[in-house]
């Protein structure tokens, strides 16, 4: 198995059927987007990527569009159809089995891993994303990945979680003390294994992008490797071999967890 999602992967069908429903009613009633949009206090481009499904059809959209188009609750109704996404669309999958898994084998080359990062980092990550998201998907997003770090403390029997970080992630801009000293209580869980790959000890694997292997219940291997634009959840035993063997010859390159810990306390002391 391997599911590949990109920046095209389509919206979720009731998203578009909505949109669709919203567009042609408003058509037929004669009502511009710039009208509905001040009836429902949104943009005329944000009232257009939801008649085209690219962004959900929120309640009070559809409510102004049934009231000012005289739908008699036709489009209202939709509101119980929709929910909105916790995550992107390309994520879903993953976030699915990272909630059933028993173990995790993680590498960031860029970001701080998500199950790691405070809710400042999150926020700063979720706000600055280009297109831009609108509030309720933002707030909505951050908690969805302040929801995820329950795996760390909260699964009996606990998940075996391994990460490796290359240096550039902790000295992005964005990484301060508060999300050095999150790292370093990660680090004290017993299930919790954290390394830090230094400037001076990446091979090349380590420079070819983040990457997971992930093992399910039933003791299936996953491989999830994720770019700016696409990402690919497999099963294939190849590419789960391929990521294994990146990711043993990284996690050997890397300091031990105690030298991690004291190179993180460094960089908190020179801050």
């Amino acid at each position: 198995m391997s599911v590949q999602y990109n920046a095209a992967t389509p919206s979720p069908i009731n998203w578009r059927y909505s949109g669709n429903q919203m567009k042609r009613w408003r058509m037929k009633a004669n009502i511009s987007r710039e009208e509905l949009g001040a009836a429902a206090n949104y943009s005329p481009d944000t009232i257009k990527a939801m008649e085209q499904g690219v962004r959900m059809p929120t309640p009070r959209a559809l409510d102004a569009a049934d009231e000012l188009c005289c739908a008699e609750g036709l489009l209202s109704a939709a509101t119980q159809y929709l929910q909105r996404e916790k995550f992107p669309a390309r994520a879903q999958d993953f976030m699915q089995h990272e909630r059933e898994a028993i173990s995790l084998w993680w590498y960031e080359v860029t970001l701080i891993p998500g199950l790691l990062q405070t809710e400042e980092y999150a926020r700063t990550l979720i706000e600055n994303r280009y297109p831009p998201l609108d509030e309720e998907t933002v707030e909505e997003r951050i908690a969805a990945r302040m929801e995820r770090q329950s795996i760390l403390t909260d699964r009996k029997p606990p998940v075996g979680l391994s990460f490796v970080l290359y240096e550039a992630v902790l000295r992005s801009p964005q990484v301060n003390a508060k999300q050095l000293h999150r790292l370093l209580e990660s680090a004290s869980l017993r299930n919790v294994v954290l390394q830090v790959l230094p400037f001076e000890r990446a091979v090349t694997a380590a420079l070819m992008g983040p990457m997971v292997l992930l093992e399910t219940r039933e003791h299936e291997r996953l491989a999830f490797t994720e770019g700016p634009f696409a990402s690919e959840l497999s099963a294939d035993p190849e590419v789960v071999s391929r990521v294994m063997e990146r990711l043993s010859m990284i996690r050997a390159q890397a300091l031990s967890p105690a030298e991690s810990a004291r190179f993180i306390e460094r960089m908190v002391d020179q801050l």
